[in-house]
């Protein structure tokens, strides 16, 4: 099962070291998701990370940079969003109802479906008896990978439920703090825990 990580919404001074160490250490597909924030943020962070690297992050904004930094691809933050005119590269998207998978899953190379594992009080979109029909019809397969409430025991649950993959981000950032800390060994720690449970 593919393992997703996603970033942290806001930029942090460590950051470029972490997402550096997380590929040294065997991540192979980082999703840029910098809402609302300026280019010359997201430019200066991809700027400051090996270009070995580029061809395995997509980004969620400012599209131009995957063709700048010939990165990986783009990704559509909804199920009706426009591809952008001319565009034919690597794609993804989200979708946040199940009823739009089959159409999403035509044109994208894979879809997350967001809301997976979301505790109530985060509005969970899904029971588990919905997600285990939509595995049986075939909407949930190895092109669409679960966001929301992603750890270590759900990573596990959704591999059972057929999903192709998982989208982790709060779960790992949680384990570094961006104001104060320095060391992340804990979070690399981590990150091998949810690699493992990937499988």
């Amino acid at each position: 099962m593919k393992l997703v990580i996603m970033t942290k919404s806001t930029f942090f001074v460590e950051e470029d070291k972490i997402l550096s160490s997380l590929f040294d250490e065997g991540m192979d597909n980082l999703h840029l998701y910098k809402p609302d924030s300026s280019p010359m943020y997201s430019e200066r962070l991809l700027s400051l990370l090996p270009e070995e690297y580029y061809d395995h992050i997509s980004v969620h904004e400012h599209f131009y940079l995957k063709e700048e930094y010939k990165l990986r691809g783009i990704h559509l933050d909804s199920a009706d969003m426009p591809v952008p005119e001319g565009y034919k590269g690597h794609l993804s998207r989200t979708c946040r109802r199940i009823s739009e998978l089959k159409e999403a899953k035509r044109k994208a190379d894979y879809v997350f479906l967001d809301g997976v594992f979301a505790t109530q009080t985060d509005g969970a979109h899904f029971t588990a008896e919905e997600l285990k029909e939509a595995a049986r019809q075939g909407l949930i397969d190895r092109k669409v990978y679960a966001l929301g409430g992603i750890n270590t025991e759900t990573t596990l649950m959704a591999r059972d439920m057929g999903f192709g993959g998982v989208v982790v981000c709060d779960d790992l950032w949680n384990k570094f703090d961006i104001f104060h800390g320095i060391d992340f060994k804990d979070l690399m720690t981590h990150f091998e825990k949810l690699r493992k449970a990937a499988g």
